[in-house]
């Protein structure tokens, strides 16, 4: 149970209102995060020479990275109402950079899994896409979309800031200076969440930018954990979830799971240098970042079921085109590849943290979360097929195609959510008590 408590605060008239600052924050702190994402693609070979160990195997930690980075989600949303965004983002961070630190010192392959599929996976699936939905919901309504495809595209941004300088190192000093820069960037944000993040406008007694009236910060009484599985109890009867969470699990399978993981070694086997292939790795995140603000601006005034289906079917045409374009050299076809890739790659989380919202009303930060978590599932299945595959047939031409043929599934999935419920009775439209996002344009 949520429930209004009078605030201590009164709103003050400000010139500058603190929900940029905050948003910035927020970017900077998930930026940090992201740049953990993008490692195991450089990973895979220099742990395949020095330890001799089985991509496969190394391709498991990623996995449970992955998944442990879903599941953790939503329950990482259920603590920031309850314990506030503040302190949960400076524990998620503090376990990342014990995580990297500890990989530093690995001698066994079960520690990759432990310190970075474990720990980095719950401190960074802390900081991902529910963070960035709960800092929109609290301190925006007009430009949530436009926000939440900012700070979503912030991810993507932070593989582009950081790919090439980290396979530079790795390259040139080894993997375990590569580390060490990312535990240094992820201790500086801890140090600025401390100085500047706040978990809700009526802390510093403000209204959320664009509200009419001054809002009290919500007080849940609920316990954290009962309240994340209890929404998860109530959305999986829906039809809908099932749809929205088996969509965006295909986007976790054909981004994260082949994308960041193995796009650098599949390059690497058809004779292209590791800088080349972090570069064109990091393009994808220059304009993921443009592709993602510019699906919060389309997702505040187009029907996010219609965004979706053109997203999902997009994508899975390039996939399939992709075996043709790899070669050694990054030419003019595979640059093109990689920017319109790159375009529709984090394009799918705007419309689909609208649809869960405009769904399940308040608690839709939670319901996505949960999706969130499968298409997690999706990304870390994919990311130990795809190593797996590569060492029983030694292509990963396969894993191209079967992730083509799944985007065809999504956009058919996305299709057809919200439908079912408009057509049953209990879709958005019949519920009194879902937010109109239209408020927020």
């Amino acid at each position: 149970m949520t429930r209004e408590t009078a605030s201590q605060h009164r709103p003050t008239p400000v010139l500058f209102h603190r929900a940029w600052a905050i948003a910035l924050i927020a970017c900077l702190t998930i930026v940090a995060a992201a740049a953990f994402a993008a490692m195991p693609g450089i990973l895979i070979d220099p742990l395949h020479t020095e330890y001799q160990w089985s991509r496969g195997s190394i391709s498991v930690a990623a996995s449970v990275n992955m998944i442990l980075y879903g599941v953790i989600a939503p329950f990482a949303a259920a603590l920031m109402d309850r314990f506030g965004i503040r302190r949960i983002a400076l524990v998620a961070l503090s376990t990342i950079v014990a995580g990297a630190l500890l990989t530093t010192v690995m001698t066994e392959v079960w520690q990759l899994t432990l310190y970075w599929g474990v720990l980095i996976g719950a401190g960074t699936g802390s900081l991902s896409m529910t963070f960035a939905a709960t800092i929109a919901g609290h301190w925006f309504v007009k430009r949530r979309g436009l926000v939440i495809g900012a700070l979503t595209g912030s991810s993507a941004f932070g593989q582009l800031v950081f790919l090439p300088a980290l396979a530079w190192i790795v390259d040139h000093q080894g993997w375990r200076p590569a580390l060490v820069t990312l535990s240094l960037t992820a201790g500086t944000m801890i140090v600025l969440i401390a100085l500047v993040l706040r978990d809700h406008p009526a802390d510093v007694g403000q209204r959320p930018y664009g509200a009419t009236s001054f809002v009290a910060k919500p007080r849940t009484d609920e316990g954290a954990a009962r309240r994340t599985v209890g929404v998860l109890y109530r959305s999986v009867r829906s039809r809908g979830f099932w749809l929205l969470a088996g969509a965006f699990a295909v986007c976790g399978a054909t981004t994260n799971g082949i994308m960041w993981t193995h796009f650098v070694p599949a390059a690497q086997d058809e004779g292209m240098a590791v800088t080349a292939a972090a570069s064109l790795v990091s393009m994808i995140g220059v304009f993921a970042l443009v592709g993602t603000v510019l699906s919060g601006w389309l997702t505040d005034r187009f029907d996010p079921r219609l965004l979706l289906v053109g997203y999902y079917a997009g994508r899975g045409l390039l996939l399939a085109g992709l075996p043709a374009l790899l070669g050694p050299d990054a030419g003019a076809a595979i640059v093109s590849w990689v920017v319109v890739f790159g375009l529709l790659d984090v394009a799918t989380v705007p419309p689909t943290i609208l649809l869960c919202r405009r769904v399940f009303g308040a608690d839709g930060a939670i319901v996505f979360g949960w999706v969130n978590a499968v298409h997690q599932v999706g990304a870390g299945a994919m990311a130990a097929f795809g190593g797996f595959t590569r060492d029983a047939t030694g292509d990963y031409g396969p894993v191209w195609l079967l992730a083509a043929a799944l985007c065809g599934v999504a956009a058919v999935a996305a299709f057809r959510v919200g439908r079912t419920e408009e057509e049953s009775g209990d879709g958005p439209e019949s519920r009194t008590d879902a937010p109109s996002e239209s408020a927020g344009a």
